[in-house]
């Protein structure tokens, strides 16, 4: 049997076993002090994508800027992408110390395009740093050291150029708690297409966590899906151009963040898998007969019926940062 092939009930590929051993960590390994040593002249951004995050970004964007720019000067620039927010979002973030650009406002030249791997795809011609940290900005209970922790094999291994987060993801609602109940979609959805497609990526444990970080020569070279699909496909990419000992994983300890319904993740499901289907055809493994509808059906009880509602799940992708004519890299 070849060492890419694993049957049922075998165990890990003998590849992410070692992978494991070798490129996994926690937060508690990386303690400023150790990072400040290590940092030399790279510079560093953290980037949170927000809309409608007014609630908790000025809380994360506090915690960075006390911790990591005024008591250690580990972080270069704290840069928030406003993603057309109806509230006071950009106000709250500028407050709290960051930088604060309206999503639209970045090369207004081109169609806008919408979804979170468009924030974070115009932030790439924004922020300067030579590594890049980005971090959700609606986690609760936020501490420093989920940037520490990302930049932990960054800066102390060159060879190291994109980093993972992990962590358990309870699931609050109401007055309970489920410990393990959180990464719905993780779980139903993208961990088995990552085990059927790509098994050598079946050791990273959250696959969709919207903390990560990487080296700018990698992001820079990354197509980005614009929509909830682009934490997939960027895992995707980034193992096609640089390979899996190049990605590192960090154990961040609990993830805590606001819920969205059933109803929400099955559109979010729906963009990952056209996401998923898009590398696999990018990659010559799949042979289209017909496009995959991009059309998603749902229903909702409504009196003594169903209200019938459709969504598009249709993702678009941003090219490569660096060939952008207008893209300047890093300058911090």
């Amino acid at each position: 049997m070849a060492e890419s092939q694993k049957r049922e009930g075998d165990p890990l590929l003998p590849q992410v076993q070692e992978w494991l051993r070798n490129r996994m960590s926690s937060a508690a390994d990386w303690p400023v002090d150790k990072l400040l040593a290590a940092k030399g002249d790279t510079t560093v951004s953290v980037v949170l994508p927000a809309r409608n995050e007014r609630e908790t970004v000025g809380e994360i964007v506090g915690a960075i800027r006390r911790d990591l720019v005024e008591s250690a000067p580990l972080v270069d620039e704290i840069v928030v992408i406003d993603s057309r927010s109806v509230d006071d979002t950009a106000e709250v973030a500028a407050a709290a110390g960051a930088r604060v650009v309206a999503q639209d406002a970045v090369l207004p030249q081109l169609p806008p395009m919408s979804g979170k791997g468009e924030a974070l795809w115009k932030s790439m011609h924004v922020a300067r740093g030579d590594v890049i940290v980005f971090v959700d900005a609606d986690l609760r209970e936020f501490s420093s050291s989920f940037v520490t922790g990302l930049l932990g094999p960054l800066l102390t291994d060159p060879s190291v150029r994109y980093v993972k987060a992990c962590y358990d993801r309870p699931y609050v609602s109401g007055g309970t708690t489920v410990a393990h109940g959180g990464g719905r979609v993780t779980e139903l959805v993208a961990r088995p297409l990552i085990n059927m497609h790509w098994p050598v990526l079946a050791g990273v444990l959250q696959p969709l966590s919207g903390e990560y970080a990487g080296r700018r020569e990698v992001l820079e070279r990354l197509p980005f899906v614009t929509g909830y699909g682009v934490e997939l496909g960027m895992l995707i990419d980034v193992l096609e151009l640089a390979g899996l000992d190049a990605i590192a994983q960090v154990d961040l300890g609990v993830r805590l963040h606001r819920h969205q319904s059933a109803e929400a993740l099955g559109g979010m499901s729906g963009q990952i898998m056209q996401t998923a289907w898009s590398r696999l055809e990018r990659q010559g493994r799949v042979v289209r007969l017909e496009p995959p509808s991009t059309t998603l059906t749902q229903f909702r009880r409504d009196g003594d019926g169903h209200e019938v509602r459709t969504s598009s799940v249709a993702v678009d992708e941003r090219p490569p940062a660096i060939v952008v004519p207008d893209y300047v890299g890093s300058t911090v």
